[in-house]
């Protein structure tokens, strides 16, 4: 299981170098919000680890999102992510598909990371269980949980245990890889542990509790040595 961090800032990112992998993204612009290419391009000349890039939580735009997509590969990340922030197996398919031909044609190690949200239903967008099929079929590697209006609920207060294994085992099966985020917190690792996705991202654990404060890096060692 990676510890992935999300600071907001280049200078954020400095003092995220133990995290397994460095996420760029912006979240006074949402929970997947996107960041400056720039900021991406720098963060990634002097990372020793894997930059992964937010790209935004998308309304049915597949045009608009597989330029972000792009942009973001280009700009260096190794990760492409985005949020499915609308309802809809065959519009999920579409955007899904523009993704990951916009990343993958010119850049087909890089890994395109799909994300729905735990808090669906009041997000009216689709589930994770509806969303991850789709994923599979169109080529991304990762499926992805966060939640989608940040006010402090954690994923876990949508998605219990159980439920979260089952998503896990789930992708496993379909070929894709994990990621869960959402308000994580210290106490919630050994639950973690035990549905063991491939990645965790978190931002206001390693922050003392508030994603409006900045990144800690002993909280950041806190974090991994627990996961360990």
């Amino acid at each position: 299981m990676q510890l992935l961090v999300s600071p907001s800032s280049i200078s954020e990112a400095k003092h995220s170098s133990a995290a397994d992998i460095i996420d760029v993204k912006k979240p006074s612009e949402g929970s997947l919000g996107a960041n400056f290419p720039w900021v991406i391009r720098e963060i990634k000349s002097f990372s020793h680890k894997p930059v992964s890039a937010a790209i935004g939580d998308f309304d049915f735009r597949p045009g608009c999102a597989s330029l972000a997509a792009y942009g973001a590969a280009c700009a260096g990340a190794d990760y492409v992510k985005i949020g499915l922030a609308f309802e809809g197996r065959e519009q999920a398919r579409e955007v899904i598909s523009a993704v990951v031909r916009a990343v993958k044609e010119e850049f087909p190690k890089k890994y395109v990371v799909i994300a729905a949200y735990s808090d669906y239903e009041r997000m009216h967008s689709i589930s994770p269980f509806d969303m991850a099929p789709v994923a599979a079929d169109c080529g991304a590697d990762f499926a992805m949980v966060d939640t989608g209006i940040k006010d402090r609920q954690s994923t876990f207060a949508f998605m219990d245990e159980k439920t979260l294994r089952s998503f896990t085992e789930t992708n496993r099966d379909l070929g894709l890889g994990t990621a869960l985020a959402g308000s994580l917190k210290f106490e919630d690792i050994d639950a973690l542990k035990r549905i063991n996705p491939e990645i965790i991202g978190v931002r206001g654990m390693v922050c003392g509790g508030d994603r409006n404060a900045t990144v800690r890096e002993d909280l950041i060692k806190t974090a991994l040595a627990m996961i360990r």
